[in-house]
């Protein structure tokens, strides 16, 4: 994608994206430049077999880098010092092959800054409970990276006949072996179809590998409403990603994802007239299918502790937050002891308990205790004993 330097008119500083103003605006001396929004750009494409044939790839000034570690294929701008692969931190190299990019039709831009970023990840780590206590001060030296990921939306107009069996439950009384009454719920199963329809707006496919996309899952969803006209200038100062997932595989997951969705309507439609369902089947039929290629923004915070990779991701959008983080053995050791602690004090206090009752909430034991225990020499010879046996008789 193609990445210029945008000078500032005041005092020739390099422009960045601000986003409390959402315009490019310079560090320097504060001037601001507002960027066009033209919603007519964002164009929902016919997906038709000749629309994916005819897919075109758009001229570009960045480097196609591939991260010597995940694998993982970015698009840099000329002159970008980045170096770090913002899923695991391993470096870049330049990747044999020069991929083309598309477009995007739409951005969802940066809606909080790195400092920002920065405090929900001190919040996010302060409240893992296992993690080693110096780890809370990697925010203050590892650097956030911006990325926007590359996703696809798709739009469909869907119906589906289904057929089912709905069950409505019943009560029933029985008697056991023993000629005692009892009650039992029964389920009286009928065949039953129907036809539903549901329209898809925005339906986000992920355009990143599987093992990143379930990572990348735990930060959604983004605020569509929010999207722009793409512009370069929101790309200033970050990295993007190039799709790994074809618009063809996109839109078959796609349409299982509508599969899914239609079928949770059907049985929300057969739970109108009956108690429960089951052995749900569906036609689905599409129309009306569009798509876009679209941005998200994340921050991105791989570190390395003690040898080993994890990983951090923020949505850029709202704030939401996944990662990975180190577990401190010692934190745990404690939490397992003072477990098998509360285990025995509450069976020391069970025991106690029991004890207690045993004895008549704390009466003296009578004569045939006396005799039961061998041990104890008889209550005659014993003038201790000869008071507790006195008293028991007295009570006899």
């Amino acid at each position: 994608m193609e990445q210029e330097v945008y000078r500032c008119e005041a005092c020739d500083g390099i422009l960045e994206y601000d986003v409390v103003s959402k315009q490019m605006k310079c560090p320097n001396c504060g001037n601001t430049v507002a960027i066009f929004n033209d919603t007519a750009a964002i164009v929902e494409h016919t997906l038709t077999l000749d629309a994916k044939r005819t897919l075109r790839p758009s001229e570009k000034a960045s480097s196609t880098m591939e991260c010597t570690g995940c694998g993982a294929v970015i698009e840099l701008a000329g002159g970008d010092t980045t170096s770090a692969c913002p899923y695991c931190g391993s470096t870049y190299v330049l990747a044999q092959k020069q991929l083309d990019s598309i477009i995007p039709d739409g951005i969802i831009p940066f809606a909080m800054d790195a400092a920002n970023a920065q405090e929900v990840f001190r919040r996010w780590i302060g409240r893992r409970f296992f993690a080693p206590a110096k780890l809370r001060t990697l925010y203050q030296r590892d650097k956030m990276q911006r990325l926007y990921l590359p996703y696809w939306t798709f739009d469909a107009r869907t119906e589906a006949a289904y057929t089912a069996m709905g069950g409505r439950n019943r009560t029933e009384r029985y008697r056991d072996r023993d000629g005692n009454t009892h009650t039992r719920t029964v389920t009286d199963w009928y065949h039953t179809s129907g036809h539903i329809r549901h329209d898809f707006d925005d339906l986000l496919v992920k355009a990143v590998n599987s093992e990143r996309s379930a990572f990348l899952t735990s930060v959604e969803p983004y605020d569509m409403g929010r999207m722009v006209s793409y512009a370069p200038q929101y790309l200033q100062g970050c990295i993007s990603q190039c799709y790994e997932v074809g618009l063809d595989a996109a839109h078959a997951d796609a349409r299982d994802l509508m599969a899914g969705t239609l079928r949770m309507d059907a049985e929300n439609d057969v739970m109108l007239r009956y108690d429960t369902v089951k052995n749900v089947h569906i036609r689905p039929a599409y129309s009306n299918e569009t798509y876009k290629h679209i941005f998200v923004p994340i921050y991105a915070l791989p570190y390395h502790y003690e040898g080993k990779s994890y990983q951090v991701v923020i949505n850029g959008q709202t704030g939401n937050i996944h990662g990975s983080y180190p577990k401190s053995p010692f934190k745990i050791g404690a939490l397992v002891v003072a477990v098998l602690l509360l285990i025995l004090a509450i069976l020391w206090g069970q025991y106690e308990a029991d004890h207690r009752y045993s004895y008549g909430n704390g009466e003296t034991p009578s004569t045939e205790l006396c005799r039961d225990i061998p041990s104890i020499a008889p209550c005659s010879d014993a003038p201790v004993q000869k008071m507790i046996c006195a008293d028991s008789a007295e009570m006899r």
